[in-house]
């Protein structure tokens, strides 16, 4: 759990000061949770969630005290981002027994129950900044989940070990190399 919290800090940054939590629960809801000490699954409220939030805050478990969403790392993330204001929930994402080399560590911007993200253009403005490193993106509109970043070509290229045209040889060479120890295994 440590590693994974050193890489949160490393791609999305550190958890900036001047943002907070507030009334925004979304994670408490939305997220699947397994580690040692706390389990929930995910579109679940968590059982410790009142109506004025965590119930047990000053005692909750060390995945609640450490785990931050996007917007509470992402300083060009807006602060009409925040998941209950955005409809949207930005995290990175751990996959343990990945189906490709792009989902073992990837940035996922979901889009929350009810939401008008996708129709209001907020998905397309932090796609567009999520968009903007050597990481993988997914979106996920509650029905399926799409790979957003790299795009197709070159996500293709990577997968496939096929050779790039010359357009596209110096993002897939990039890719490849930062993501092409993962392929074997996946």
């Amino acid at each position: 759990m440590h590693t994974e919290t050193d890489l949160e800090t490393m791609i999305l940054g550190p958890v900036l000061p001047d943002r907070a939590c507030g009334d925004c629960t979304a994670c408490c809801t939305v997220l699947a949770v397994d580690t040692p000490d706390f389990k929930k699954p995910a579109e679940t409220p968590c059982t410790h969630l009142g109506t004025g939030g965590c119930t047990i805050h000053d005692i909750r478990p060390r995945i609640c005290r450490t785990w931050f969403c996007a917007w509470r790392r992402v300083a060009t993330m807006p602060d009409s981002a925040r998941p209950d204001r955005s409809g949207l929930l930005v995290s990175l994402n751990f996959v343990h027994q990945p189906q490709n080399c792009f989902e073992g560590v990837a940035i996922n911007v979901r889009v929350l129950a009810g939401s008008d993200a996708i129709g209001n253009g907020m998905a397309a403005a932090i796609l567009d900044i999520m968009c903007d490193q050597l990481v993988p993106v997914w979106f996920s509109d509650g029905s399926k989940k799409m790979l957003m970043h790299p795009e197709n070509d070159v996500a293709r290229l990577v997968l496939s070990g096929d050779a790039a045209p010359a357009h596209l040889q110096d993002e897939v060479a990039a890719w490849r190399e930062r993501y092409g120890v993962f392929a074997a295994d996946a």
